[in-house]
């Protein structure tokens, strides 16, 4: 029976309850009793639409509550009628304090109702510390809700506390395939390892996330590789960097606890070190180079300064010789050069430019 079906049952009720008596009561008679007596039947009628409609609301609660009562996972009917006025969502809240309760963890309805209005998800919450309770682990009822509305996943997090999980390093949807790292001898590993960790419930809440987990092993991977003398020794015994890596304490501070580190492949790379001192050399190369280029361009800028300089003294040498006229013409005019000394130094000149031409063309 629907609620406007029944509203207009009891309104005819109501109707008839009025006019029976009033149709009923003789003409002549007096009218007092015949009053009271519809006075008394209209209301009665109106207790029992008020009953009617009070149980026509309540109707929708009594199979929740059945349910609850006979699992003995009790809820108050007004408590269910507040929730409702409340906009909790009823199955929800119910049926995850039965299934608690038929698990041995009685919780009361109010903190499953404060958990449902903070926005958190009921289901996840109880079927995490029913997995917890299954593996023995303690996982009070508060813990799991912090660690719900902090956005994390608590039941995968049991899951993971009971089944431990494996995390490939690096990540198999990351940038780069394997960890790359360069030995003493500079030679170049490639390595891949998988973490097996599980899950730290206490550190839940504010831990770090696998992505830590990774960016910590790769980095001892690499510190570990790197102080190798020589990488045919990490070849031989890839479990050192595994021991070396878990010495390390890399799980601090994250929301997991690792067990161990298995090196799954470790292949040779490049020669980082021969490339390096190939580089080097070329390096050095165009350094030398430019400072022979230096040194040249400075022996040419030099070459240049002296040739100026050769000019400019051939410059004072024509001017020398162009004053060797006027100091003869003067020395015959104050008679100390005759003309016999004259002729001779023509004769030497000749001389000279005789023996000049000689050994030119000697030297041809």
């Amino acid at each position: 029976m629907t609620q406007r079906s029944a509203i207009t049952a009891a309104s005819v009720l109501f109707l008839a309850a009025f006019t029976t008596p009033a149709l009923a009561q003789p003409a002549g008679g007096g009218g007092g009793p015949g009053i009271l007596d519809a006075v008394i039947i209209g209301a009665i009628v109106i207790v029992g639409i008020i009953l009617l409609l009070l149980a026509i609301f309540l109707i929708q609660f009594i199979n929740l509550y059945i349910q609850a009562y006979t699992s003995n996972a009790r809820v108050g009917l007004w408590d269910m009628v507040g929730m409702k006025l409340r906009k909790v969502d009823l199955r929800t809240v119910v049926l995850n304090r039965i299934r608690a309760v038929k698990s041995g963890m009685d919780i009361p309805t109010n903190l499953i109702e404060t958990h449902y209005l903070a926005g958190g998800r009921v289901s996840n919450v109880i079927s995490a510390m029913i997995a917890a309770r299954g593996a023995k682990i303690d996982l009070p009822f508060n813990t799991a809700t912090a660690i719900d509305l902090a956005g994390r996943d608590i039941l995968d997090a049991v899951h993971t506390s009971v089944n431990p999980k494996v995390i490939d390093c690096p990540a198999v949807q990351g940038p780069r395939q394997t960890i790359d790292a360069v030995a003493k001898d500079g030679i170049q590993l490639k390595v891949k390892a998988r973490v097996t960790v599980r899950t730290n419930i206490a550190r839940l809440v504010g831990g770090a996330t696998e992505e830590t987990i990774i960016a910590r092993v790769g980095q001892g991977i690499v510190s570990t590789i790197g102080s190798a003398h020589d990488h045919k020794a990490v070849l031989e015994n890839p479990d050192d960097i595994s021991k070396t890596v878990m010495k390390s304490g890399l799980d601090a501070g994250t929301a997991f606890e690792i067990l161990s580190i298995d090196i799954a492949d470790v292949d040779v790379g490049e020669n980082i070190g021969a490339q390096l001192q190939a580089a080097q050399a070329e390096a050095d190369k165009k350094r030398f180079q430019a400072e022979a280029e230096k040194r040249r361009a400075l022996a040419m800028a030099l070459e240049q300064e002296n040739k100026a300089k050769i000019e400019e003294n051939k410059a004072l040498v024509v001017l020398a010789e162009a004053e060797v006229p006027k100091a003869m013409a003067e020395a015959f005019r104050s008679g100390r050069l005759g003309i016999m000394d004259y002729y001779k130094m023509q004769n030497v000149q000749a001389d000279t430019q005789m023996r000049s031409s000689i050994a030119g063309e000697g030297g041809r």
